[in-house]
């Protein structure tokens, strides 16, 4: 029987079983199989997982079956070495299968992604040896030429002649027009050997995939010079030829538009994806703002919008906020419109807010508040607490233990936290025009530079992205994510908010001795209908307690406890009280005969 043809140029891959279960080794077939990938040949010895998962398909399992049932898959040996290990099966012969997919689907015992899990010797997967599959219809791409050896390409070459280019000095004549990241990594590993370093020629490889493969006719194209940007079309296939020092030998043609914009004028998303420092970087996921400043109207998925004319339809995606109403103003019993709307004011130039004061004066609630009616509803709105423990990894994103739903395996896994979340869902498509806000309460209980690491430097600069620590991925934070912090200033256990941070957001104080919170109990007393008393004997503490921080806001006077037989005093002695007689610890002062409600009532009789 004639062996199988295997696909020319790939080499063997293999998958680890979990727990040492051993591997399974196979490799791409030439012929293709019915779902139009290429097949896949299991080699004979691979082991094999015994136990089928609930999420295994029924095609799979029926081949499993008759596999066991024909003698393709018999019982692996037993190692009186590990008599607790799983039940393995093992390959009797090759076996082929209609793709790396339901290979993998054999092996594991439940469906799995073949061109991610089929690996290499040296851990590249099967993905990078195939052919490029489906991509968005039209992409849009920034290639970078200003700084080329030090050479100006943009103004000297690209802009005349009507091309973009990589330079690539060290690379052998292709041998094919679309090849696979597995040809060009051979191509770089050999080309560049001693010339540049792994990190440099894994770069090479992505930009020089991008280039060649991902990058097409119609394509629109973007390039930065002498601080403005010039935006094209590309109208040519990749060429490969000589150029001086080998600066621009990879070529392809571009329409230039006449009109080129500067660099600060820019919409700030725009700004961040051309911030991120590679020399050709995927600019798809801003497409439409390319697409505004150039006029063009041609989109990538239409939808109903693109019956509206082009200015319209950008006028209705603008970020805003919500103006301040008189019903949020009277919902919220503040003193004064004014105030809130200078709060708008400081979220639309900051995007970071703190509300800072002592505790009972309402921050939480109202930065709640505020979010939710800036943002259009909870739907937008993401609450986390800080406190000493609190981590990058927690808040952000980093490798944590994740237990397998199928297989029950455990292991360490890179896991978005919740900033990460919520600035992956700010960015959405669809989303990009609406505000989204995270609530840090507590802000200051947790470590900030050990929280933020290097999101410190993106608080600041908007317009920028970094390179991520976990994931390598080039990050910034969308422009429609807002942020407000909460303060509690009577926490003398932790250190004082730093230089950095207080630079980076702007500090509102909510203190019982000005407004909107010195007024605002007796604003909801009025509105209940309820005696003013509770407000009164307020005022008169705060102005016994000698430390602004440790004023007492009115938060702890306005729940319904307070107001049954019994309420006030209870509430005084149980909540009140302790905060004063912790505050002036270790002084002797009998804290009930000076803050207590006989002796306030005395004052005001």
């Amino acid at each position: 029987m004639p062996q199988p043809e295997r696909l020319p140029g790939t080499p063997e891959f293999r998958i680890r079983l979990p727990k040492d279960g051993g591997e399974a080794r196979g490799h791409l077939l030439a012929e293709f199989g019915g779902n139009g990938t290429h097949r896949f040949l299991l080699r004979e010895g691979s082991a094999v997982a015994a136990e089928a998962w609930p999420g295994l398909g029924e095609h799979a399992r029926r081949t499993r079956a008759e596999l066991r049932t024909d003698g393709g898959l018999v019982d692996a040996p037993t190692d009186p070495n590990r008599p607790q290990a799983s039940t393995q099966w093992v390959a009797s012969r090759d076996i082929e299968c209609n793709s790396s997919s339901a290979a993998a689907a054999l092996v594991y015992g439940y469906d799995a992604s073949g061109p991610e899990s089929w690996r290499t010797d040296e851990g590249h997967p099967l993905a990078d040896y195939l052919s490029t599959g489906w991509r968005a219809p039209r992409k849009a791409w920034l290639v970078r030429g200003s700084n080329v050896s030090g050479h100006n390409l943009v103004r000297q070459l690209w802009l005349e002649e009507g091309f973009v280019s990589l330079a690539a000095a060290h690379l052998a004549p292709l041998e094919e027009s679309d090849p696979t990241k597995s040809a060009l990594r051979r191509f770089v590993e050999e080309g560049y050997e001693g010339a540049a370093s792994y990190n440099q020629k894994r770069g090479l490889v992505e930009e020089l995939h991008a280039f060649l493969t991902q990058m097409r006719v119609g394509d629109t194209v973007a390039t930065i010079g002498d601080g403005r940007l010039h935006v094209g079309r590309i109208t040519g296939e990749s060429t490969q030829i000589s150029s001086p020092g080998g600066l621009s030998n990879l070529r392809r043609t571009v329409t230039w538009l006449s009109q080129s914009h500067a660099y600060e004028e820019l919409p700030e998303e725009v700004q961040q994806r051309l911030s991120v420092q590679h020399d050709v970087v995927d600019l798809t996921g801003v497409l439409d703002s390319m697409d505004g400043l150039t006029g063009r109207t041609e989109h990538t998925v239409p939808t109903p919008s693109d019956a509206l004319p082009t200015a319209e339809r950008i006028a209705q995606r603008e970020l805003s906020l919500p103006d301040i109403t008189e019903a949020l103003a009277d919902d919220l019993l503040v003193h004064s419109r004014d105030w809130l709307v200078e709060m708008r004011e400081l979220l639309i130039d900051e995007r970071q807010l703190v509300l800072y004061g002592p505790p009972g004066t309402g921050k939480t609630y109202l930065a709640m508040k505020l979010a939710e009616h800036f943002g259009g509803g909870p739907e937008q709105v993401k609450i986390v607490q800080f406190h000493p423990s609190y981590a990058y990894e927690d808040f952000f994103e980093g490798f944590r233990p994740v237990e397998d739903a199928e297989t029950r395996e455990v292991a360490f896994r890179l896991t978005a936290g919740p900033l990460r979340e919520l600035a992956d869902l700010a960015s959405r498509e669809g989303n990009r025009h609406i505000p989204h806000f995270l609530i840090i309460d507590e802000i200051n209980r947790a470590n900030l530079a050990k929280v933020f690491g290097e999101l410190y430097f993106l608080l600041e600069y908007r317009t920028k992205s970094v390179r991520l620590t976990y994931s390598g991925d080039d990050f910034a934070l969308p422009p429609n994510l807002f942020v407000i912090g909460t303060m509690n200033t009577a926490d003398r256990s932790i250190a004082l908010v730093d230089a950095a941070m207080r630079r980076r957001f702007a500090f509102v104080e909510l203190s019982p001795r000005t407004e909107p919170t010195a007024g605002l109990l007796a604003r909801w007393l009025k509105r209940e209908d309820k005696d003013l008393e509770p407000a009164v004997l307020l005022n008169a503490l705060n102005a016994r307690i000698d430390d602004p921080d440790f004023a007492i806001g009115p938060s702890y006077l306005m729940k319904p406890g307070v107001y049954r037989e019994g309420g006030l005093e209870r509430t005084w002695r149980t909540k009140i009280l302790p905060l004063l007689e912790e505050h002036h610890y270790g002084e002797g002062l009998d804290v009930t005969a000076l803050y207590g409600l006989d002796s306030l009532r005395e004052q005001h009789q």
